[in-house]
């Protein structure tokens, strides 16, 4: 059965679906990398809601979707930036989901992190003491469900400092009282423009100097970094710069096969949106590399790089598009609907050709249903072959 899907320019082009999905089935923990998804929310379809609503949250399809990925042995990093925080997720929305995926790992035996920011904090411009009492609050929702602390960037913060001495006041602060070592998040502009000259300056050489004297003076406190900037070299050198035990979990969506198998130096773990919808591809390279055969690992990832780059083309924020497209295509939730109504931030040409390559790759474990969905979609959009 041919799909005709659009292209860029409005033209129509044959595409030939597959007809099996690839053969992965959940194995052994990972043994020499430290795996994270950050994992998106599952839509309520029937809530009449509009795009400035509380998301309405279908809560059975989402923890599903987490047990899937700890199925596979990955570690789900929760309420961030896939999940939509800041983005349709506002805080109490994403206080209930820390609650309730980290009572659903305790019961499954998971690895949980959550993500602690200010996004409680009203729109006008906030002071120095309010953030920090933001952060303080949602960093003991997340230590009291007994999950891993992600301090991620905050808007209110990176509009308030007036440079590095607020980010290294504020941090440490933080670090101080955190009952247990928690990763430090460095969320790039293209994931987010308001964050912009994070760390106190829009030189990067700069803000990597004052992101690791923040780890300098509370070590103990650090379990490791999540470097989210699609900048490879900037990620090794960093990586090579931090004290010894703390981790680098890459976050880059475009270079994670090479970064993940590292070189001679060391390398870097992962907490990546891609990973979403890569899992259970994902999972089955990291064993690979468990084996020391980082061909491969590099065999089985390299190809899934030209989906990641696609999903995360610019606007880079609006990837979760694509990714939620693919859970629905994959069979993980039965429609193709987002919080904030963010279903519609992408193209129709944008979405076939995800739709195209998650296929290429065997992704959909069912590519049936897959084809049947996606035929489906290109009706409601007026494609007729």
């Amino acid at each position: 059965m041919t799909l005709h899907l659009p292209d860029a320019h409005g033209a129509l082009r044959a595409y030939e679906p597959r007809t099996e999905p690839l053969a992965l089935t959940p194995g052994a923990p990972f043994t020499s990398r430290t795996v994270f998804s950050a994992a998106h929310v599952v839509a309520d379809p029937y809530a009449d809601v509009s795009p400035d609503s509380p998301a309405a949250v279908d809560w059975d399809a989402t923890l599903a979707f987490r047990r899937h990925l700890w199925a596979h042995g990955l570690g789900v990093a929760e309420a961030m930036d896939t999940a939509q925080r800041g983005m349709g997720l506002d805080w109490a929305g994403a206080a209930e989901l820390i609650r309730r995926s980290a009572a659903e790992a305790k019961a499954t035996g998971g690895r949980i992190a959550c993500g602690v920011g200010t996004d409680q904090l009203p729109g006008a411009p906030a002071t120095l003491a309010e953030v920090r009492a933001a952060y303080e609050e949602q960093l003991a929702v997340v230590e009291e469900s007994g999950a891993r602390a992600i301090l991620m960037a905050s808007r209110a913060l990176a509009a308030t400092a007036r440079g590095p001495e607020d980010y290294l006041e504020t941090y440490g602060h933080l670090l101080r009282q955190a009952a247990e070592p928690v990763i430090l998040h460095w969320l790039g502009p293209m994931f987010d423009p308001a964050l912009e000259g994070y760390w106190g300056s829009a030189d990067l050489d700069a803000a990597t100097d004052t992101f690791l004297d923040v780890i300098a003076a509370h070590p103990d406190k650090v379990d490791g970094i999540k470097v989210s900037l699609l900048d490879a070299r900037r990620e090794v050198a960093l990586r090579r710069r931090l004290p010894q035990g703390v981790r680098c979990y890459t976050g880059d969506d475009f270079h994670y096969p090479k970064l993940i198998a590292g070189d001679d130096q060391g390398f870097s773990h992962a907490l990546l949106g891609i990973f979403d919808p890569l899992g259970p591809l994902a999972a089955e390279a990291v064993r690979v590399l468990d084996t020391g055969n980082t061909d491969g690992f590099r065999a089985l990832l390299d190809p899934t790089v030209d989906l990641s780059r696609h999903l995360f083309h610019a606007p880079t924020r609006f990837y979760k598009t694509g990714v939620v497209l693919l859970a629905w295509l994959a069979g993980h939730q039965s429609h193709f609907t987002m919080v904030g109504g963010l279903q519609s931030a992408r193209s129709l040409p944008h979405l076939a050709r995800a739709y195209e390559l998650a296929d290429r790759l065997g992704l959909f474990p069912d590519p049936k249903l897959a084809e049947d969905r996606m035929r489906t979609l290109l009706h409601l959009y007026g494609v007729t072959p």
